[in-house]
């Protein structure tokens, strides 16, 4: 994906509030060198991030003509406006290795023995998975496929047949649980009323008046 950004002159809280009154973001675009301010049309912006792919891919930002290859690193949204406040990119070198957090896209469920043959439903655990690999091995999504899934069963990290230079970071020892599969749990409705309450003890009568 690209994108078209202008380096940003004027800087500080009041700057960057002009430059939102005025339909623009600001940004910064940070590693592999100065640090530099930019700012970017916000509903050119909001379209893109709206897709998965800019989250998740290395980008090609022009700015003054020049390309430069970044990741998305921070997005902030206003806390109840449909608008995006700020933005930050890395650039990216291609020959190091990246971290990123992709999504998850599973597929063939409904086609699985626990679905299909035992009724069972599918349990999402992981929407998400945090990466390393080269830039050029990125991948947009890691695919799984859930047709084969037992009874029972669940589906772990080490499963996975991951793109080739690509490796899930683990934070704990444990093999991290993808999906699993269980029965479906109804809820019962009794048919039966409920009891009516017990009846309040009689007041006393009220004295006649004199």
């Amino acid at each position: 994906m690209k994108f078209v950004a202008f380096e940003r002159k004027e800087q500080g809280t009041s700057a960057s509030r002009r430059l939102r009154r005025a339909g623009k973001v600001p940004g910064i675009v940070y590693g592999n060198g100065d640090a530099l301010p930019i700012e970017l049309d916000h509903n050119a912006l909001w379209h893109a991030a709206r897709k998965e792919a800019f989250h998740s891919s290395i980008l090609d930002m022009e700015v003054d003509g020049k390309v430069t290859k970044v990741l998305l690193r921070d997005v902030q949204y206003h806390a109840y406006k449909p608008f995006i406040t700020h933005i930050d990119f890395q650039r990216v070198n291609m020959k190091k290795p990246i971290t990123l957090r992709v999504p998850v896209h599973y597929s063939g469920a409904e086609e699985s023995p626990a679905v299909k043959i035992d009724g069972q439903m599918v349990n999402y655990i992981a929407s998400e998975l945090e990466i390393q690999c080269l830039p050029s091995q990125l991948p947009e999504f890691i695919a799984v496929d859930l047709s084969k899934l037992e009874k029972n069963g669940a589906m772990h990290v080490s499963d996975l047949t991951l793109p080739e230079g690509v490796n899930v970071v683990s934070h704990a020892e444990e093999d991290l649980t993808l999906v699993t599969a269980s029965n479906i749990v109804e809820e019962t409705v009794s048919d039966e009323a409920p009891a009516a309450p017990a009846a309040d003890a009689a007041a006393p009568a009220t004295p006649a008046a004199s």
